[in-house]
């Protein structure tokens, strides 16, 4: 299956959530090239970016499991190839 790049923007407004999402970035730690995580203390969310590198069904697998998550929003792009 063909790979694609991308980045995947990921705002966790509860709390008691993130310990999960680091679960999960970590078990698919093999499609991560680089990840920028941001606490925004003053709105209490935090702000996590990441750059993927991976087949569709590897992304989908990750962003979808993070966006089953209570207060946990996740977008994402993708190259076209």
């Amino acid at each position: 299956m063909e790979k694609r790049i991308g980045v995947v923007a990921i705002i966790v407004e509860e709390k008691n959530q993130v310990q999960e999402v680091n679960r999960l970035l970590s078990i698919y730690s093999e499609v991560i090239v680089g990840r920028m995580g941001v606490p925004y203390k003053e709105k209490e969310v935090s702000i996590i970016s990441i750059i993927i590198d991976g087949t569709t069904d590897d992304i989908g697998g990750l962003t979808g499991k993070l966006g089953k998550l209570g207060g946990v929003t996740v977008k994402s792009a993708l190259t076209k190839k």
